[in-house]
């Protein structure tokens, strides 16, 4: 199985090739800005699909388009860990979708996915007019989207729970009171954290606190391997990583 990388000399993008290698699995290469052919560095992501039969993808929004186009032609499997992305990169997605099979996840950890689907089930057995609804995620000072792509995951589960359009509820720029049964976020940057999210539900007489901190980003790129494996051979249509874990 033969696994390229787009966005190979990131920090998740080196750790990705390390758990590559760890898995017994070929390296095909990898996509970049500059190219470097001894390491099998290149920048043309028609190049990678080529010759991949997967492409995890860790790069950045502003690839997604071009990748979405490289990789359906080719036929390869797309695995995008990639966040921070507008509509036409949503679209573009869900075209590729049609033709290879995609797995798309806002976090690639274990973890953060059981959560996610406690969030669903919360905010379905929970009443919204009872239970104030608050995320928060800290990250480090790098990064540029916020909220995080994960903390919109945990929103939309939550949302998807109460039966309602997470942008019809969601508060993220604050000023005056909560709005009745939003959906509000709350981002925080600052040193090197790799990544912590809490989903707070508060009552008049109880709290509830589902949290999930990562320490080490090798929990991403193992998680972005097992997406590989499960999306290899698989028909054309959007994954999830729950459906790795049986979801």
């Amino acid at each position: 199985m033969r696994i390229g990388i787009a966005g190979i000399t990131g920090r998740l993008g080196a750790l990705c090739v390390e758990e590559v290698a760890a898995s017994g699995l070929e390296l095909s290469g990898g996509l970049a800005r500059k190219a470097d052919p001894q390491k099998r560095i290149m920048t043309d992501p028609a190049q990678l699909a080529a010759c991949s039969d997967v492409v995890i993808d860790v790069s950045s929004p502003a690839a997604i388009l071009a990748n979405a186009e490289a990789f359906a032609q080719a036929g390869c499997g797309w695995v995008i860990g990639t966040t921070g992305f507008g509509a036409a990169e949503e679209l573009a997605i869900r075209a590729a979708a049609t033709r290879i099979p995609v797995l798309r996840a806002a976090n690639f950890a274990p973890g953060l996915t059981m959560l996610l689907d406690l969030a669903r089930q919360l905010g379905a057995r929970l009443p919204a007019h009872e239970y104030d609804a608050e995320i928060l995620e800290t990250h480090h000072r790098q990064k540029r989207d916020a909220p995080s792509g994960t903390a919109l995951a945990i929103g939309e589960r939550l949302a998807e729970g109460r039966g309602v359009a997470l942008n019809d509820v969601m508060e993220v720029n604050r000023s005056g009171v909560r709005g009745e049964e939003a959906i509000g976020f709350a981002s925080l940057r600052a040193g090197q954290i790799v990544g912590e999210h809490s989903l707070i539900l508060t009552s008049g007489t109880e709290q509830i606190t589902l949290s999930h901190r990562a320490f080490d980003r090798r929990v991403f790129a193992q998680g972005a391997v097992k997406a590989a494996r499960f999306v290899a051979g698989k028909p054309a249509g959007l994954y999830e990583m729950a459906e790795i874990f049986g979801g």
